[in-house]
């Protein structure tokens, strides 16, 4: 017996044999791609400066390079960073990737030493204007470059709605130890600041405002708050302290007449105030309007956000320094005239009136 062959298994295979190459091809023209990208990125500009925070992963970092569309294929960046051990050298600091490096010149720039660098202090309380002094003293960027990057779009929902003030950024620029690779400019400088304090603002604690002794708290008024406790006392024992007794004013109408608002609206930090000067009518004068400043006073460092977060609960509503640079506090203005006189101090201090 003759068997024949039905013509459609033979259109089967040519269907199959075509499917196959196609899929080869379409497999070879994936890899022809990803090499081609792993060869030589394509930027939509000759340099892009990014910035390496500490303790980052090989992992994050290719998911930032990926957000940021320097690299298409994290997956293969991540592998070609394990395959060569480039995970644990990786350094942190700004890096600038030029258009068409590999992603293994990325990964040897991530891991170099070779990147120059300076150190950069911010300490706890400085003001905006402060920061601008010492970024531009110290040769990082031009006065009319920080003051054009303080107006950049730096996408944190912390800056969104906020009212408009001299001092746009005044509070979150985060005070501590920077360390400024060359390359960096004002943006750079300030987006590293935000990012610090939005690193150290948990859920947690922006959970917390809601319970604060006062409603309808916000974020920025904690802030506020925290900017006064810091320019007030540097008291690790105070703080919580002073700022329930802020509170306390609050939530009694009492304005909350603190000398650090004053001194802010003069631009210097005088050791005594003049009457004069406790009457200059400006939104930021918490002698003359009640509740808080317009916004923040000063950078405040974490302790003094937490003590904002989590007051001391007692009856004070006034304070005075001693003579021994710690605070007399007082329940009632009786008691706080009474440790005014025996602390003679040369200060003029929040809560001297009703």
């Amino acid at each position: 017996m003759t068997i024949k062959k039905h013509s459609s298994d033979g259109r089967f295979g040519k269907v199959l044999i075509a499917i196959l190459f196609i899929a080869i091809a379409a497999i070879g023209s994936a890899g022809g791609y990803i090499m081609s990208e792993r060869s030589g990125v394509k930027l939509a500009s000759e340099i892009v400066t990014l910035n390496i925070e500490n303790g980052a992963s090989a992992s994050s970092i290719a998911r930032q390079l990926s957000d940021e569309g320097i690299i298409k294929f994290p997956f293969i960046f991540k592998l070609e960073a394990r395959k060569n051990n480039y995970a644990s050298s990786i350094k942190p600091g700004i890096i600038e990737i030029k258009d068409g490096m590999s992603y293994h010149e990325i990964l040897e720039l991530l891991c170099s030493d070779n990147r120059n660098s300076k150190k950069l202090v911010i300490p706890e309380g400085f003001e905006q204007k402060q920061i601008r002094e010492r970024i531009v003293s110290e040769g990082f960027c031009t006065a009319e470059e920080f003051d054009a990057a303080v107006n950049d779009d730096y996408g944190y929902d912390f800056l969104t709605n906020l009212p408009e003030r001299p001092y746009r950024l005044e509070g979150y620029l985060y005070p501590d130890t920077y360390i400024i690779h060359d390359g960096a400019g004002a943006h750079d400088i300030i987006n590293m600041m935000l990012a610090e304090f939005d690193a150290h603002i948990t859920d947690e604690m922006r959970s917390k405002i809601s319970e604060l002794p006062v409603s309808g708290f916000t974020l920025d008024n904690v802030i506020t708050m925290a900017s006064i406790i810091e320019r007030e006392t540097d008291s690790d024992t105070e703080r919580a302290k002073v700022a329930g007794i802020f509170y306390n004013r609050l939530n009694q109408n009492m304005k909350l007449q603190s000398c650090a608002t004053v001194q802010y609206i003069l631009g210097e930090r005088k050791s005594v105030l003049s009457i004069a000067d406790t009457q200059i009518d400006s939104p930021y004068n918490t002698y003359v309007y009640s509740g808080l400043p317009s916004g923040p006073i000063a950078n405040p460092g974490i302790d003094c956000i937490n003590a904002a977060l989590e007051p001391e609960e007692t009856d004070y509503l006034y304070f005075v320094a001693g003579k021994d640079g710690q605070h007399i506090f007082s329940k009632t203005y009786e008691e706080h005239l009474a440790a005014m006189n025996s602390a003679e101090s040369a200060v003029k201090v929040e809560g001297e009136g009703n």
